[in-house]
Parts: structure tokens; C-alpha cells; sequence
């Protein structure tokens, strides 16, 4: 999948790839906590230990451009998949390998660091689309035999995968703007029915039965506008959550977007409350100003006047490990009145 001149420009990122299509790197927010600083914004909205969190994805090739991507590379693009499909199993024990390969190097004896030798959760969203991995279900399963909490980021591009996927903890779609002519600006993509792929993968989303999200990337004047329009397509895919999260000028993004792109944290705010005038069902939860980013839960999830937004991880491991029917209410945890400050 990769040049082996990308691979080295990879490698000198502290990635770690994995086989034919896929990577591993250590988040910012996993060192942060490490070093006794704050976690991830998932820490405080869900209940995700970052220390013992691994950022990967299974497949480092998108059927999407993004301009404010931020990858340093040139990034492989493909719509069909192209390339020998790796063994799930293979992929698991490569990444955790490498995983704490990297990990060694901000060994500072704490406590947080001992933890760390566990993973418990796993961030699909390094890069590229992971959810387009042939044997993308297959290795769900096994994340859910290990215990491993799943959260898996997707660009809607293909609506199908969407449809047929197993039980992940929390599945993310992108809605990075309000309009079709303003997605293909921003977006990119390399399917001609790009918009229509959205709109079925939303509908999709809708039919989920665990926890699901839409997380909007905002790009100060440019997809900052028409709440309205974003309403209506976050209604018709009826997310648990909504994530309202600023473009950060970081890596290949620096080409295409200049620093003024970036909304600082009061602007991101402003136009969550904007949005929230549009979706009477949410209400605004927290916010984590370091990632400039703003939760909205649909209220369903405030019982008895306290959020419960928080993941009871042994729960829902239990749950998905029988087998059974369950949904996003079977394994609610109250989240913690330190981080609601909404």
C-alpha cells in the first residue's frame, strides 16, 4: 500500500506500520496522561483511560481528500480495496507489539505508566478508513474477546460497511459540512455519489442499536455556517452524541488551510449553542477546551437531572461477549459532576 519513501517519512512520525494497510502510533493525549497531565477530551466525556488507550488504524488508504487532513504524506487513496487483506489476528498482536514498543520510551515508573501495560480501549481512527478493511468485523470480534473497548471513526463513504457491522462501543461518522457542493470542496472524494453515501450511511447510523456519534470537524469560515442544514442531516442519522470539534493547523492541513482556519474555543461553543437551537432533543454536556472541542447528548441520557454519557466498559464486555441483543441504554455509567461544566 505504501512507497517505501512514505514508510520512512512514517516511520520518522513515530508510526508503526503494521503489515500491508495498517499503523500504530502513540495519541498526544495517551504521553499527556503518562506524564501526569490531563487526558483525552474521551476521558472526560466518556470515561476512556488514556494511558491505556491504542491509537491505530486498519487501513491507511481513504476514498477522501480532506483538506484539512493532516497527515504529512502522500496518502493513498483508493475507492475498491486493492491490496493482500492481512490476518485480523496478525494485525492485533503486531499493533499491541508495537504498541508498547513505543510506549518504553515515556516509561517514568509512575502508576499511569504501569497501567498502560493494559490496553483496554482501541481508537480506529489514526488515519485512513479503517471501517473499508475486508475483515473489518472479524477483528471487532476479536477487540471483544480481549476486552478491548472499540471506537471507530468513519468518513460515510461506504454505507454497506455501516449497515453490516458488528457491535462496536462507539461508532463515529464524520459530517464535515452542511451542503453537498461545500462537502465535495472540503472533503474531496473520489466517489461520484459521495452525498448520496452520506445521506444512506446516516440512515444507517439511525438503525444502530449501541452507542453511535456524529462529530463535526469546523473550519472557520468555511463549513462554519448553516446550523439549520447541519440539523437536518444529524436528525436524519439520530445520534446518541454529537461532537462539535475546531480544524487544528497541524501537518499536510498547513498546505491547504491557513492558521486562521483554526475557531478558537469560545467559537466552537458559540456554534454549539447554534446548533442546539436546532435539535431540541441534545443537550449541551461538556466541553474540553484543550482539544476545543463541545459534547451534545441527546437528553434521554440526563436521568434523574444527572448526564450519564460515561461507558460501563466491563458492562458492555460482558453484553457483547453473549452474544445477545442489547443497546446504548444497557450500559450507561453516570458521568462524574467534575466533568459536566455545561
Amino acid at each position: 500500500m505504501l512507497t517505501s519513501i512514505a514508510k520512512k517519512e512514517l516511520e520518522k512520525q513515530q508510526y508503526r506500520i503494521i503489515g500491508n494497510h495498517s499503523a500504530v502510533k502513540i495519541c498526544h493525549w495517551t504521553k499527556s496522561m503518562i506524564r501526569g497531565n490531563q487526558g483525552c477530551y474521551k476521558l472526560k466525556f466518556y470515561g476512556i483511560m488514556s494511558n491505556q488507550c491504542l491509537q491505530m488504524t486498519t487501513s491507511l488508504s481513504c476514498a477522501n481528500q480532506c483538506v484539512f487532513c493532516w497527515r504529512d504524506y502522500k496518502a493513498p487513496v483508493s475507492k475498491e480495496w486493492k491490496w493482500r487483506i492481512d490476518d485480523p489476528e496478525l494485525i492485533l498482536t503486531e499493533s499491541l507489539k508495537m504498541h508498547h514498543q513505543l510506549m518504553k520510551g515515556f516509561n517514568n515508573k509512575s502508576q499511569s505508566y504501569k497501567l498502560s501495560n493494559r490496553v483496554k480501549h482501541v481508537a480506529l481512527s489514526l488515519t485512513g478508513e479503517p471501517i473499508a478493511y475486508p475483515k473489518i468485523n472479524e477483528i471487532i470480534g476479536i477487540f471483544n474477546r480481549e476486552g478491548i473497548s472499540t471506537f471507530l471513526v468513519t468518513n460515510a463513504q461506504y454505507p454497506e460497511k455501516i449497515k453490516n457491522l458488528k457491535p462496536v462501543t462507539q461508532l463515529y461518522i464524520s459530517l464535515d459540512a452542511p451542503n453537498k457542493k461545500l462537502l465535495k470542496e472540503i472533503d474531496k472524494p473520489l466517489f461520484k455519489d459521495f452525498w448520496s453515501r452520506l445521506n444512506k450511511s446516516l440512515e444507517y447510523l439511525s438503525g444502530k442499536k449501541q452507542r453511535n456519534c456524529i462529530r463535526l470537524t469546523l473550519i472557520k469560515n468555511l463549513n462554519m455556517l448553516e446550523p439549520e442544514k447541519y440539523a437536518e442531516l444529524i436528525k436524519k442519522g439520530n445520534p446518541d452524541f454529537i461532537e462539535v470539534k475546531a480544524y487544528m493547523h497541524m501537518g499536510a492541513s498547513q498546505e491547504n488551510l491557513d492558521k486562521s482556519s483554526m475557531p478558537n474555543h469560545k467559537e466552537i461553543l458559540e456554534f454549539s449553542e447554534k446548533l442546539n437551537q436546532f435539535l431540541p432533543d441534545y443537550g449541551l454536556v461538556s466541553e474540553h477546551t484543550s482539544s476545543r472541542v463541545v459534547l451534545l447528548a441527546k437528553n434521554k441520557f440526563k436521568i434523574n437531572g444527572k448526564w450519564h454519557t460515561w461507558i460501563d466498559f466491563q458492562k458492555y464486555n460482558q453484553l457483547v461477549n453473549n452474544n445477545g441483543e442489547f443497546s446504548t441504554e444497557d450500559y450507561l455509567k453516570q458521568t462524574p459532576i467534575k466533568f459536566i461544566d455545561l
